[in-house]
């Protein structure tokens, strides 16, 4: 009997024991899980941080070539448009371009977008700029829905009421602007930002 009790508590301490070294390589394999679970969220972010900055790169390039085919002054970049759209598909094109139309904010850039469309469509007498007064008539904004702070409109303009919602800049007139139908094609000129 004292056989069978020795037996008994060996066989107990046998399982006990190895429970226990079940559990303990449990805990070991848990812990060197959760350390591989970091490792690989480590890895996932080092990884989304190298993909936005090769997307940055690009940006940067394709703002780079954009300024080699148009032209460049400040913090701005604009291209001409190869043709004629209605303002609302000149804004989309400038817009999946990653652009806006263009928007003067004071006389040097309208002196610069005026020199700058003289020399590359000579022929082109007008082009869209970025402003407009379709959600509030005679309150004109920008593209983007900001209030401007700078005007640079053309004798008796704006005058168009609510039929002519779009501006344009006129080269004709030194760059002064005027109202028109936002269904006529016209030239126009993107505006890109640039770091």
């Amino acid at each position: 009997m004292a056989q069978t009790g020795l037996m008994i508590f060996l066989l107990i301490s046998l399982l006990l024991l190895d429970q226990t070294i079940s559990q303990a390589s449990k805990f070991k394999a848990r812990k060197h899980s959760k350390r591989r679970v970091k490792e690989k969220d480590d890895l996932k972010a080092q990884i989304d941080k190298l993909w936005r900055e090769v997307n940055a790169l690009k940006e940067i390039q394709a703002l780079q070539t954009v300024c080699l085919r148009g032209t460049k002054a400040h913090k701005k970049c604009y291209l001409m448009s190869e043709g004629t759209k209605h303002f609302h598909e000149a804004n989309e094109d400038c817009i999946a371009k990653g652009g806006t139309l263009a928007i003067p904010r004071n006389n040097e850039e309208t002196n610069i977008l005026r020199d700058y469309g003289k020399k590359s469509v000579p022929r082109a007498s007008e082009f869209w700029l970025g402003v407009t007064d379709m959600v509030s008539e005679g309150r004109f904004v920008d593209v983007s829905g900001m209030a401007l702070q700078y005007f640079n409109w053309d004798r008796a303009q704006p005058n168009g009421g609510k039929r002519e919602n779009c501006v344009f800049l006129s080269q004709s007139s030194q760059g002064k602007w005027a109202d028109e139908v936002c269904r006529t094609a016209k030239r126009y000129v993107c505006e890109f930002l640039i770091p």
